[in-house]
């Protein structure tokens, strides 16, 4: 069992044991998680340094941040650990360079609640995650999910390098569109991936969910000029109600888990209510992809197509698939991940 497994030493025992100096490359919410980590596990932080073009003598947590080459050219060998996301060629390209000459680590962190994925964790869930692998539908979705794994583990990036995959190839291999299609996007933001979709076939309609106050005035903006689409300034959920919801204007906007002095009341609204008969559903909800699949059952139980983000709790990615096996064991699950360090666009998608 787990045989795909082949990391079993986590990033943070690694970083744990070592003894050259470990700089942080980033500031902010990221930084901030992996030092909570590193509080846990006793590792100490040498520095943090930022890009060249960020570097202009200010301080994080008591540390001046440097620039790599500041670092480079008083220390020889170290550990770089990667504090932010990476989701566009140039910068992966850098990170990459740093890799070939430098240590470097991306511990798995989750976006949204507690628990690290360790090579531990795996162990108490050998069943669902070997489960999952079994359900995959093709051999990239198999080597995807290996890949991911093994990332989360240990913080390596060549598993997620090897397993990166072109969003316009995942479409063409596993969709094919009518003029019919009936799309349900779920955690719209500003209309990105709304104007993507019907750039990519027509449509009979389209609704597009989402719940923050800022994205919504630009997706309104950005979809004005568009036919046949119903904007829902809501949040996707399992029942049609009333949420707390932290509205932080960006793509981390969520259901509040306690605590944050921006919280608001959001309508919040099931899939089904919108349309049972969705032949498209594209859910990206920021930790509350669970509900809103319990949400969208009755379009599940009809064959509705699925796209759903995997990345953003500990458990998702065995739990959703899991999940939505048991809503409609016909639905064939694949697994695939675009260009993004860490391992925050792996999505599922289910035909």
């Amino acid at each position: 069992m787990l045989d795909f497994i082949t990391e079993r030493v986590d990033s943070w025992e690694m970083l744990r044991q070592t003894e050259l100096p470990i700089f942080i490359y980033g500031m902010g919410d990221g930084a901030d998680k992996i030092l909570r980590v590193f509080d846990m596990y006793s590792i100490p932080v040498a520095g943090f340094f930022a890009s060249d073009e960020f570097v202009r003598g200010h301080s994080f947590r008591g540390h001046l941040v440097h620039s790599l080459s500041q670092i480079e050219a008083l220390i020889d060998d170290f550990i770089v650990v990667l504090a932010f996301g990476a989701g566009y060629r140039s910068l992966y390209d850098r990170i990459e360079d740093i890799a070939s000459r430098h240590t470097l680590i991306a511990p798995d962190v989750p976006v949204v609640g507690d628990g690290l994925f360790t090579y531990s964790y795996c162990m108490e869930h050998a069943e669902e995650l070997q489960k999952v692998y079994d359900l995959l539908a093709d051999d990239m979705s198999r080597q995807t999910f290996a890949d991911v794994i093994n990332f989360r583990i240990s913080g390596r990036i060549d598993h997620l390098t090897r397993c990166t995959a072109e969003r316009e190839q995942i479409f063409s291999e596993l969709f094919s569109f009518t003029d019919d299609e009936i799309y349900i996007d779920m955690g719209a933001y500003n209309g990105d991936t709304v104007t993507e979709f019907a750039g990519m076939t027509g449509y009979r309609h389209i609704y597009a969910v989402e719940p923050d106050t800022r994205n919504f005035r630009k997706l309104t903006k950005n979809c004005d000029a568009m036919e046949n689409i119903t904007l829902v300034n809501a949040a996707a959920y399992s029942e049609d109600t009333e949420l707390d919801f932290d509205d932080l204007s960006g793509r981390n906007s969520r259901i509040d888990d306690g605590g944050n002095k921006k919280t608001r009341t959001v309508k919040a609204v099931r899939g089904d209510s919108l349309c049972d008969h969705a032949t498209l559903i594209k859910m990206d909800v920021e930790g509350a992809e669970s509900e809103a699949i319990q949400g969208c059952r009755a379009s599940l139980e009809n064959g509705s197509r699925l796209i759903c983000a995997l990345y953003h709790r500990t458990e998702d990615i065995f739990a959703l698939p899991l999940l939505i096996h048991s809503i409609n064991p016909d639905l064939r699950l694949y697994m695939r991940h675009l260009l993004y360090i860490p391992a925050w666009e792996t999505n599922l998608y289910c035909i």
